[in-house]
C-alpha cells in the first residue's frame, strides 16, 4: 500500500486489527478494507504496541541520506549560534573562517530543526499598508499604546496611553483588563477630553488593537511596522516618562492610579515644558494654532 496522508487511516488500522481480534481472518478483513492480508498482519503487530488506539502513520522522511552532515558539524553549528546569537549568514561565514566547509542552506536547515531560528509568528495578520501622514496640525497623527504592570504572578493592570504627535498632548487611563472593547472606550474618552479631532490613530499589533477595534473606533487607523517600535517613538517615550515620574511611585491599584493620573495629565498638558515643541506646553501649541485660525 502506497504512503498516505489520509487523516482517517490511523482509525482504519485500529478497526482492522480489532476485527481480526474478534475472529475474522486477515484475508476477510483485507477484502473489507481493500488492502492485502500481509498489510493487515503488519497492522496487527503494531496494534500490540498501541492497543485499542489509532495506529499513527509513520513519517515518510528518510532515516538516512548519503549527503547528510555529521553530528559533529550539527553540534558546531548549534554551538556557534548559541554563543554568538547571530544570523545564519554570519554563522556560515564564521565556520568557513574556521576551516569548516558547509553550505548556507545546511546551516539554515540545521538551525531550523534544532529550533534555533526566530520565525515570524503565524498568528500575525496581514494589514494593508497605509501611508503615515505628516502631522501639520493637531490630530493629524495620534499614537496609542498600553503599559503592562505586574500585580502578582498571575495578575496585571493596564494603562492605556495616547499622544498627539504635533502638539504632544497626552491622555492616559488605567484598567483592570485589556481587550478591544476597552481600547475603543479609551479612544472615545480621550476624544471627549481633547479640543481637536483625531484624524489618524496609529497603534502597534497588540491584541487590544485588533480588527474589532479598528472597525469600531470610527476613525482612520494605521498599524506600525512589525518589529519597528521606532514607528511609535513618541508614545514609547511618553510611556517611559509616565512610569518614571508617576507610575513607579504608586501602588498597583487602578483607582489610585486613575486619581493621580488626572493630576499628572493636567500638569503634563498645561505646565510641563517640552523640548520637542520649543519649550512650550501642549496646550500652548494647541491654543496658538486655534488662535491663528
Amino acid at each position: 500500500m502506497s504512503y498516505t496522508k489520509n487523516p482517517h487511516m490511523p482509525k482504519v488500522r485500529r478497526d482492522a486489527a480489532d476485527m481480526v481480534r474478534r475472529g475474522f481472518t486477515p484475508t476477510e478483513v483485507g477484502r473489507r478494507f481493500g488492502v492485502g492480508s500481509s498489510t493487515i498482519c503488519k497492522w496487527i503487530k503494531k496494534s500490540k504496541l498501541y492497543g485499542y488506539y489509532p495506529i499513527p502513520t509513520l513519517s515518510s522522511k528518510p532515516k538516512h541520506h548519503p549527503n547528510q552532515i555529521s553530528d559533529d558539524l550539527v553540534w558546531k553549528i548549534s554551538k556557534q549560534r548559541l554563543r554568538t546569537k547571530r544570523c545564519s549568514e554570519v554563522i556560515h561565514q564564521e565556520l568557513l573562517n574556521q576551516g569548516i566547509t558547509t553550505s548556507l542552506s545546511s546551516v539554515k536547515r540545521t538551525l531550523d530543526r534544532r529550533g534555533l531560528l526566530k520565525k515570524r509568528s503565524p498568528w500575525k495578520r496581514y494589514h494593508p499598508h497605509q501611508e503615515r501622514p505628516y502631522p501639520l496640525q493637531s490630530g493629524d497623527l495620534v499614537e496609542t499604546d498600553t503599559i503592562h504592570r505586574m500585580i502578582d504572578k498571575s495578575k496585571r493592570l493596564y494603562v492605556f496611553t495616547l499622544i498627539d504627535v504635533y502638539s504632544r498632548w497626552v491622555y492616559a487611563k488605567a484598567y483592570e483588563r485589556i481587550n478591544s472593547a476597552v481600547g475603543v472606550n479609551f479612544i472615545q474618552e480621550a476624544q471627549l477630553h481633547s479640543s481637536f479631532h483625531f484624524n489618524m490613530i496609529q497603534s502597534d499589533h497588540g491584541p487590544e488593537f485588533g480588527k474589532w477595534f479598528v472597525e469600531r473606533i470610527q476613525k482612520n487607523h494605521r498599524y506600525t511596522r512589525i518589529g519597528k517600535p521606532n514607528d511609535n517613538s513618541h508614545i514609547e517615550r511618553f510611556n517611559r516618562t509616565l512610569q518614571e515620574e508617576l507610575l513607579d511611585k504608586l501602588p498597583n491599584d487602578v483607582n489610585i492610579i486613575n486619581c493621580e493620573l488626572k493630576k499628572y495629565l493636567q500638569y503634563y498638558n498645561n505646565e510641563r515644558l517640552h523640548l520637542g515643541i520649543n519649550l512650550k506646553t501642549p496646550n500652548q501649541v494647541i491654543n496658538c494654532v486655534q488662535g491663528a485660525e
